[in-house]
Protein backbone atom coordinates (compact mmCIF):
# COMPACT_ATOMS: atom_id res chain seq x y z
CA UNK A 1 0.00 0.00 0.00
CA UNK A 2 0.54 3.57 -0.92
CA UNK A 3 0.93 5.86 1.81
CA UNK A 4 0.66 9.17 0.80
CA UNK A 5 1.79 11.60 4.36
CA UNK A 6 0.53 14.96 4.56
CA UNK A 7 1.25 17.81 7.48
CA UNK A 8 -1.62 18.02 9.48
CA UNK A 9 -3.73 20.83 8.84
CA UNK A 10 -3.16 22.09 12.50
CA UNK A 11 0.30 22.49 11.86
CA UNK A 12 -0.30 24.23 8.68
CA UNK A 13 -2.92 26.32 10.11
CA UNK A 14 -0.46 27.36 13.22
CA UNK A 15 2.53 28.48 10.71
CA UNK A 16 0.26 30.53 8.25
CA UNK A 17 -1.22 32.52 11.54
CA UNK A 18 1.86 33.21 12.40
CA UNK A 19 3.47 34.26 9.29
CA UNK A 20 0.00 36.47 9.00
CA UNK A 21 0.97 37.95 12.51
CA UNK A 22 4.13 38.45 11.21
CA UNK A 23 3.75 40.40 8.40
CA UNK A 24 0.61 42.38 9.65
CA UNK A 25 3.39 43.67 12.89
CA UNK A 26 6.43 44.18 10.35
CA UNK A 27 3.80 46.49 8.28
CA UNK A 28 3.07 48.15 11.25
CA UNK A 29 6.16 48.69 12.46
CA UNK A 30 7.37 50.45 9.36
CA UNK A 31 4.51 52.36 7.86
CA UNK A 32 1.90 52.56 11.12
CA UNK A 33 0.78 55.42 13.47
CA UNK A 34 3.77 54.72 15.05
CA UNK A 35 6.03 53.31 12.86
CA UNK A 36 9.44 54.20 11.42
CA UNK A 37 7.86 56.43 8.41
CA UNK A 38 6.28 58.10 10.95
CA UNK A 39 8.84 58.88 12.97
CA UNK A 40 11.01 60.14 9.75
CA UNK A 41 8.11 62.58 9.41
CA UNK A 42 8.39 63.61 12.96
CA UNK A 43 11.91 64.56 12.84
CA UNK A 44 11.58 66.67 9.79
CA UNK A 45 8.46 68.69 11.25
CA UNK A 46 10.79 68.78 13.88
CA UNK A 47 13.54 70.04 12.71
CA UNK A 48 11.24 72.66 10.34
CA UNK A 49 9.57 74.24 13.94
CA UNK A 50 13.04 74.61 15.06
CA UNK A 51 14.13 76.88 12.34
CA UNK A 52 10.22 78.42 12.74
CA UNK A 53 11.27 79.33 16.12
CA UNK A 54 14.25 80.75 15.82
CA UNK A 55 12.82 82.58 12.91
CA UNK A 56 10.15 84.25 15.59
CA UNK A 57 12.68 84.55 18.57
CA UNK A 58 14.77 86.85 16.24
CA UNK A 59 11.68 88.51 15.06
CA UNK A 60 10.69 88.97 19.08
CA UNK A 61 14.47 90.14 19.93
CA UNK A 62 14.54 92.74 16.62
CA UNK A 63 10.78 93.96 17.86
CA UNK A 64 11.86 94.45 21.64
CA UNK A 65 15.00 96.11 20.32
CA UNK A 66 12.59 98.61 18.36
CA UNK A 67 10.46 99.01 21.22
CA UNK A 68 13.14 99.85 23.59
CA UNK A 69 14.27 102.56 21.27
CA UNK A 70 11.29 104.07 21.14
CA UNK A 71 10.28 103.83 25.13
CA UNK A 72 10.43 106.73 27.06
CA UNK A 73 13.43 105.57 29.19
CA UNK A 74 15.70 105.36 25.84
CA UNK A 75 14.56 107.87 22.97
CA UNK A 76 16.28 107.08 19.49
CA UNK A 77 15.74 110.12 17.81
CA UNK A 78 16.53 108.71 14.06
CA UNK A 79 14.25 106.00 14.69
CA UNK A 80 11.59 107.88 15.85
CA UNK A 81 11.68 110.21 12.90
CA UNK A 82 12.44 107.77 10.70
CA UNK A 83 8.94 106.31 11.94
CA UNK A 84 6.82 109.43 11.88
CA UNK A 85 8.00 110.79 8.58
CA UNK A 86 6.90 107.09 7.11
CA UNK A 87 3.05 107.21 8.97
CA UNK A 88 2.72 110.98 8.24
CA UNK A 89 4.18 110.55 4.43
CA UNK A 90 6.61 113.42 5.03
CA UNK A 91 9.89 114.60 3.53
CA UNK A 92 12.52 117.28 4.18
CA UNK A 93 12.63 119.74 1.58
CA UNK A 94 16.39 118.55 1.04
CA UNK A 95 15.87 114.89 0.34
CA UNK A 96 15.34 113.33 -3.21
CA UNK A 97 12.85 110.48 -3.09
CA UNK A 98 13.02 107.62 -5.41
CA UNK A 99 10.41 105.22 -5.87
Amino acid sequence: MNRVVRPAFGTLLFFAIAFALSLYFTFAAVQGDFGLFRRAEIVGESQDLRVQLAAVRADVKRMENLTHRLSDDYLDLDLLDERARRVLGMVRSDEIVIR
